[in-house]
């Protein structure tokens, strides 16, 4: 399991530095790199990215069962 938080921690920091990008100097790494946001390989990174967010919404029940211990 550890070794799918961590690829999931990868995608996330690579979806936010793409959206720091995009938001900053309107420049869609992803894209530029897969050819195009139309790209099947630049959509199959998008949902990987988006996976890997849904995945790591169990973050918060473990940080809340920390902070009450």
């Amino acid at each position: 399991m550890k070794a799918l938080d961590s690829v999931a921690l990868i995608l996330l920091i690579v979806g936010g530095l793409n959206w720091l990008l995009v938001g900053l100097f309107e420049f869609d790494l992803v894209a530029t790199i897969a050819g195009g946001s139309t790209s099947i390989l630049a959509k199959i990174i998008y949902i990987l990215v988006g996976i890997a967010a849904v995945y790591c919404l169990k973050f918060f029940t473990l940080i809340s069962h920390r902070d009450q211990a």
